[in-house]
């Protein structure tokens, strides 16, 4: 019996278009023109007889008939991207990363080198930006997520536990004495909210009186930037200060570690089905293997050189 199927070309419209919630976006990942995935998406509601999308002030939503179209027509499109890619020698095809800007340039980028080698046919978009996207909205395939308390929403895995150190740059650390009281003598930077040094100096055995209540808090990309210039001490997680370390450009000042929280990597639904994204995922997993505990976070954790 022939299958009741709508042309490919509508369904492959209808689909990107209600992923993105944007007939421009849709347009961008099929590579044709807004007209054409308006021209697919009416043919699809005439043929169907049914409204997909409903217009609103920023630009288009599902219908709640369209909403649950999307929700059986995703997986299919899925499956066959599934059972297409098990016959290609390597993984292939784009991914795309949302991720802070600080971690993007200080960890995921110097590290980029191997990935490409191993995944040559994988074309990785990095989006580095304050402005988190929503993998539930299909606006990045995976994320890179600092969460100070429990556990991101949807699916996700630890990257890192984040253990804080205090950094300084090499001329400011040779003179810097080893006792912690001696820190309150210097600029205390710090690049998230919270009082993370307060909670480092208890933990470093610091007199809590002498303990400043004001610090310098600023965006974490300056905030590295100036430690890196020797304006003062940053506290902040050392993955992100590794190739700083590696290169001789800061020093770590302290053994004695603090947890303000951990980076995860969170998963788009059904994104794991691409190959491209579970090669990007294993590699990342593989990458960032030294930055978490296998236990407990208390610990300390010495930073070690990459090799």
């Amino acid at each position: 019996m022939p299958r009741s199927l709508p042309p490919l070309n509508a369904l492959r419209a209808f689909e990107a278009a209600g992923r993105h919630q944007s007939f421009s976006r849709a347009a961008e990942e099929l590579g044709v023109s807004h007209s054409a995935i308006s021209r697919h998406v009416r043919g699809l509601e005439a043929r169907l007889n049914t409204h997909l999308f409903r217009p609103v002030a920023r630009g288009i939503v599902l219908t709640t008939e369209g909403e649950a179209y999307l929700t059986r027509i995703t997986p299919a499109f899925d499956l066959i991207d599934e059972a297409t890619e098990a016959f290609a020698p390597r993984a292939a095809g784009r991914v795309v990363v949302n991720a802070e800007p600080v971690f993007a340039s200080n960890w995921l980028i110097p590290r980029l080198k191997g990935f490409y080698q191993a995944n040559p046919e994988v074309e990785l978009i990095l989006d580095a930006s304050e402005n988190l996207a929503d993998v539930s909205r299909f606006e990045a395939d995976m994320a890179i997520r600092f969460v100070t308390a429990g556990l991101p929403s949807g699916a996700s895995t630890l990257l890192s536990n984040a253990p804080m150190f205090p950094y300084a740059a090499p001329s400011l650390a040779k003179v810097l004495p080893s006792q912690p009281n001696e820190f309150l003598k210097h600029r205390l930077l710090q690049d998230r909210d919270g009082p993370m040094w307060q909670t480092w100096f208890a933990q470093a055995g610091a007199d809590p009186a002498q303990v400043p209540k004001y610090t310098h808090r600023m965006r974490a990309f300056l905030a590295v930037e100036a430690a890196l210039a020797g304006h003062g001490v940053l506290l902040t997680s050392c993955d992100v200060m590794q190739s700083s370390i590696d290169a001789g450009r800061i020093v770590q000042c302290s053994d004695v570690p603090v947890f303000h929280g951990s980076y995860h990597l969170v998963f788009g639904d059904g994104v794991l089905r691409r190959r491209s994204v579970r090669a990007f995922r294993d590699w990342i997993l593989g990458e960032s293997a030294e930055f978490r505990y296998a236990h407990d976070p208390s610990q300390t954790m010495k930073s070690q050189p990459n090799g």
